[in-house]
């Protein structure tokens, strides 16, 4: 799906999210990366499979 000179992660790969954004949606909560996925902004996806990421907002650890 990517067409930049340099490739864009597949939406497979580990770091995904790095991909350029072509739709953002933000008044929604969703952005359409080049490579397919759906990013949301609570940081679930869903894959262009259908594949449903969870989200996975990185949490601080309580002292």
């Amino acid at each position: 799906m990517c067409q930049h000179n340099l490739s864009c992660p597949s939406a497979e790969a580990t770091d995904r999210e790095a991909a350029v954004v072509v739709a953002a949606h933000p008044e929604q909560g969703w952005s359409l990366l080049c490579n397919g996925v759906l990013l949301f902004e609570d940081t679930g996806e869903i894959l262009p499979n259908g594949k449903i990421v969870a989200p996975h907002r990185l949490t601080s650890a309580a002292a």
